[in-house]
């Protein structure tokens, strides 16, 4: 909940700079922001759920770097940021909650800068490969729920008929799990 080694990857990835305004969208617990926050960056940490920004303002509270982070309410189709003033975005195991991608796509295209990055993944559980597959595959067993496939060329051309200069989708390796990843920039 408060480190994870995926979400500094992610970080890591963006290579994020003192100053720059960044979005982690579905922040959660905000391991992600907690890093960014430590490089620098001014980030708005996004959640859509009461009790996750409960616990990212206390993370906040917590933080060193407090002031430099941000909690609002939102998602992916409605981001609380103005147009063009975000420099980077990322997400980490939020795309199967997407309700309408066409409309993330548009909404992440209106507040980056030109030239802002964008990494999104969902870590890919269905995947032999993925060390808890065993254990998400018993969980989706018993509980009966399924999340929407993430298809990541499908959201890369939404991204790309938004108005990215460039973006690309693949199934692969990141952090040393299989996911299912995004790379765009504005």
């Amino acid at each position: 909940m408060w480190h994870s080694e995926l979400n500094e990857a992610v970080v890591h990835d963006l290579a994020l700079q003192p100053g720059e305004r960044v979005v982690d969208l579905g922040a959660g617990a905000g391991a992600a922001t907690a890093v960014a926050a430590r490089r620098g960056a001014q980030v708005l940490a996004v959640d859509p759920m009461p009790f996750m920004r409960t616990v990212l303002g206390l993370r906040r509270r917590l933080h060193r770097q407090g002031d430099a982070i941000e909690v609002r309410d939102g998602a992916a189709e409605a981001i609380p940021a103005a147009d063009g003033s975000v420099d980077a975005l990322w997400t980490v195991n939020t795309l199967h909650h997407w309700t309408d991608r066409d409309a993330a796509a548009r909404e992440l295209a209106r507040v980056l800068v030109k030239g802002g990055r964008v990494l999104l993944l969902d870590e890919a559980f269905d995947d032999a490969a993925h060390p808890e597959h065993a254990h998400f595959q018993e969980r989706r067993r018993r509980s009966g729920l399924h999340f929407d496939e993430v298809d990541p060329a499908s959201l890369a051309e939404a991204l790309r008929a938004a108005g990215f200069a460039q973006a690309e989708g693949s199934r692969t390796r990141f952090a040393g799990r299989p996911v299912k990843l995004i790379r765009a920039t504005r």
